[in-house]
């Protein structure tokens, strides 16, 4: 295998920091969920557009009905997942939003199982039962702090399933259609969509000020591309399970920036619930059996 220049672990790492960010960047804008949402996806729409136009426009010629179809639907759940989770984060803390989208792992194998018919395994179960305990540990303190953060709670949950629901129906598009093809169209639909649902429902689309702009643009560049980027470039070198277990950090980070930032301090409800979901989470995506053979090899 092609040996890179620098390791991959970097990369990751700087990956895992620029996605939790997104919260933060989402936070300090003063815009309502919708717009922060549609410029995040314009401006991210627009920085990939000089790379799709000058390669890949000839692979849409390529698309049948059925990649059209999925690719929209997708755009569309991508969209309101966005929604909610930046509108999650007006009532509930950075760490617990976080926490929760994190569980998009355990709700994708519930997806493939039905849609794909793979098989559930005892660790699976497992796995999910201690996740969802954590969350409903979460949900719980949060409810006990008050109503509005427990709202938010249930608006981040909706949002992972969102977020699932767009990476099943990519799962089938991706194995006929590039990244770069497959990414501009959902983008570009998303987009779309953001712009009616704006509409819709009245918010301005400005003027904001100068920092606003500034938002918008960063959570286009940092979790949008460079993060996602960055953990795209790592799988050619380490192993997919790597990079799962790296993204587990990104409640870490946001709440660590949230902690420095906005001076959110978590509750011990947040702190067990959330350790509890990261342990049901990497469980999942741990293959147990491989590290045992590893380290029985090496100390036979």
């Amino acid at each position: 295998m092609e040996q890179p220049r620098i390791h991959p672990y970097i990369p990751i790492v700087i990956g895992v920091i620029s996605v939790s960010m997104s919260a933060i960047f989402v936070k300090l804008a003063s815009a309502e969920a919708g717009i922060i949402a549609f410029y995040r996806m314009l401006f991210s729409v627009l920085i990939m557009a000089p790379l799709f136009l000058r390669g890949y426009t000839k692979e849409l010629i390529t698309l049948k009905r059925r990649d059209w179809l999925f690719s929209s639907v997708a755009g569309i759940f991508l969209a309101f997942h966005f929604i909610l989770w930046f509108e999650s984060l007006n009532y509930t803390s950075v760490a617990s939003s976080t926490v929760l989208v994190t569980l998009q792992p355990l709700f994708a194998f519930v997806g493939t199982y039905f849609f794909f018919k793979e098989k559930i395994t005892m660790k699976t179960i497992i796995a999910g039962s201690i996740a969802i305990i954590g969350s409903v540990l979460i949900g719980w303190g949060d409810f006990k702090v008050s109503g509005t953060a427990f709202y938010g709670d249930v608006l981040a949950l909706i949002a992972c399933a969102l977020a699932t629901a767009y990476f099943l129906l990519g799962q089938d598009v991706r194995k006929r259609l590039s990244l770069v093809t497959y990414t501009m169209v959902v983008y570009v639909v998303s987009t779309i969509t953001l712009f009616i649902y704006v509409l819709v429902k009245g918010e301005s689309f400005g003027p904001y000020s100068s920092m606003d702009w500034i938002w918008f643009i960063l959570l286009a560049l940092i979790p949008n591309l460079l993060g996602h980027t960055l953990f795209n470039w790592s799988i050619k070198y380490v192993s997919t399970n790597v990079v799962s277990i790296a993204i587990l950090f990104e409640p870490v980070g946001a709440a660590l920036l949230a902690l420095v930032i906005f001076k959110e301090y978590l509750i011990m409800t947040q702190i067990i619930g959330g350790s509890i979901v990261l342990a049901g989470i990497l469980l999942f995506v741990i293959d147990i059996k491989k590290i045992f053979l590893i380290f029985f090899m090496k100390n036979a």
